[in-house]
């Protein structure tokens, strides 16, 4: 694929200085440029104007002791309406993660995380997909961004295994969204339960494929730069955190952050910092990868969890290098009917004392 028909080139010169991480980037317009090189490809959707002040801000950042392979495609040029903008954003998804490149989307509105979720469509197997968003957009009248989630749903052919909803604020949501989740046996983690143990979405994160971020998620006061910014929601810092989670999520292999206005930010431009620094981390923790999910390896510890008066046990995985949890779901008669779904250690101690996670009991809901 010509990468360079699909963007414009950047136009800004960025006076940085040697340790700033903007200059450890690679760029489309480079001689010498391989996207086959790269393990990630920044890629700016500028209907604002928002991607390149997002982008000034994270080239300004610091770079760590991690050898970077980060590319910089540009600004994606805009089909004739939306629909055509999310076919340009299917192709070069698909095409990215052909090459092992994790596509990082920044700008534009939400809606065209569709173009994102349809580069899976020719990878023959199920996925898994994580929102972070205050709102659920499941508005079947109202503008495309705000019908997001609904044209995913019931996006065909259906290849979602898994959709897990993060953040929302309970007084923002009809209350038959989260009963039509519940239904499909898919999970959602209010924004309150973030800010009780923000540990309880790692496993969420940890079991996407791809990543949404509408930062409407982010309260106002550390985000203004949204339409829909509530007084209530993520602080930055927690943003950060679950970027990083989604980096070090050895199966996320693309991401998108969206819904930024720079006409709403203030003068500082802080909402284009948060975003800058979420993506810092998410670069950060991609490069600090360790699990490798082959469990019957010596870098993973076996549980076995009996349930007196029965013949029922549950298979638990935990891993020497990150301490992440994962249980075993077996779905079928044959041995290979199996999924290893993340967890966390409350649900294994929960198992211990004879009660089945809710995350098992929806898997099994879905895989049976």
């Amino acid at each position: 694929m010509n990468l360079k028909l699909f963007f414009t080139p950047l136009s800004s010169e960025y006076d940085l200085p040697a340790n700033a991480l903007g200059k450890s980037v690679n760029h489309l317009q480079d001689e010498d440029f391989d996207i086959s090189k790269m393990d990630l490809a920044i890629i700016g959707i500028n209907s604002r104007g928002e991607a390149d002040l997002i982008r000034a801000k994270l080239f300004a950042l610091k770079r760590s002791a991690a050898t970077y392979r980060i590319a910089d495609l540009g600004n994606i040029q805009s089909g004739e309406d939306e629909e055509q903008t999310q076919a340009r954003i299917r192709e070069i998804c698909e095409f990215l993660m052909s090459q092992r490149v994790i596509p990082v989307m920044i700008g534009g509105n939400q809606d065209l995380a569709l173009g994102q979720f349809k580069a899976y469509e020719t990878a023959n197997k199920l996925i898994s997909v994580a929102n972070v968003d205050a709102f659920m957009d499941m508005e079947e009248e109202a503008e495309s961004s705000a019908n997001f989630l609904n044209a995913l749903l019931l996006h065909q052919p259906n290849f979602l295994l898994n959709y897990s909803h993060l953040a929302h604020q309970t007084y923002l949501i009809d209350s038959a969204m989260l009963k039509a989740l519940d239904k499909l046996y898919f999970e959602s983690l209010r924004l309150g339960e973030i800010r009780y143990d923000i540990k309880q979405a790692e496993p969420l994160i940890r079991m996407a494929d791809m990543l949404t971020f509408d930062i409407s998620a982010i309260r106002s006061s550390d985000a203004p730069g949204n339409p829909k910014a509530q007084p209530f929601g993520l602080s930055g810092e927690e943003a950060c955190q679950l970027s990083w989670y989604a980096g070090i999520n050895e199966k996320m292999t693309s991401v998108g952050f969206h819904e930024y206005y720079p006409s709403l930010d203030d003068d500082a431009l802080k909402t284009a910092s948060v975003m800058a620094t979420m993506i810092w981390y998410f670069i950060e923790g991609y490069y600090n990868r360790r699990d490798t999910g082959q469990f019957n390896s010596d870098n993973y510890t076996k549980y076995t969890v009996s349930f007196e008066g029965t013949e029922d046990t549950m298979t638990f995985y935990k891993s020497n290098l990150s301490d992440k949890w994962w249980m075993l779901v077996n779905y079928g008669e044959r041995m290979m009917d199996r999924a290893y779904i993340p967890c966390s250690y409350e649900d294994y101690k929960g198992a211990t004392h004879g009660d089945f996670p809710e995350r098992w009991i929806k898997a099994q809901g879905k895989l049976i």
